[in-house]
């Protein structure tokens, strides 16, 4: 059975906000930040994208003829309905219902920029040679530790409406993406049509 873009938008929506309440009913703890990041990587692309290939292919499936445009239409329609009324639906959430969990989220956030920023330069540190090297190094990270300070992150906010818009744009590029190739692979390659003769 083909379902209309639009509903299966609606039911992409439903399934990402479930994921979201998984994550934050059962994970939000010392791990929530990775944890929330790891399924927006690897778990709602392949969501998003089974979706739109299934969109396309049960369209495909009962016309003859299926333009670059439909098919196009027919991926990209149910990722932009089920993302965008995500991001609404999860900014909300956190900077009105829960705003606790988004303090917690901007703080492993800080905390993971700091680690990744100590790993980086303990690995650099152990192959440096020259004592000159090494004290640039050490002062480059003394400077960028200032940014970790508590006045420094004190109010910073990565759940922003602004980084939200930032975050849907990036999506919206994955969404553009998938829906090229699956309406240049869908598309009707060539389509035959009965010559018809016209007799005065």
């Amino acid at each position: 059975m083909t379902k209309s873009p639009s509903t299966l938008g609606i039911i992409l929506f439903i399934a990402t906000m479930i994921v979201f309440f998984v994550v934050y009913t059962f994970f939000s703890g010392i791990n929530y930040f990775d944890i929330s990041l790891k399924a927006n990587a690897f778990l709602l692309p392949v969501l998003y994208a089974g979706a739109a290939f299934w969109s396309v292919k049960s369209y495909w499936n009962t016309h003859r003829v299926v333009s670059f445009k439909e098919a196009f239409k027919r991926a990209f329609v149910p990722m932009f309905i089920g993302g965008i009324l995500s991001i609404f639906s999860i900014y909300a959430f956190l900077n009105f219902a829960d705003t606790d969990a988004k303090k917690l989220l901007n703080y492993q956030y800080v905390q993971r920029q700091k680690s990744e920023l100590d790993t980086e330069y303990t690995s650099a540190r152990k192959i440096m040679k020259h004592q000159k090297d090494i004290d640039e190094l050490d002062q480059k990270y003394k400077e960028r530790l200032q940014s970790f300070t508590p006045e420094a992150v004190k109010g910073k906010d990565m759940l922003t409406a602004s980084h939200f818009s930032g975050y849907f744009a990036a999506i919206l590029i994955f969404y553009v993406v998938l829906s090229v190739f699956f309406g240049a692979f869908f598309r009707t390659r060539t389509i035959h049509q009965p010559e018809e003769t016209n007799q005065a």
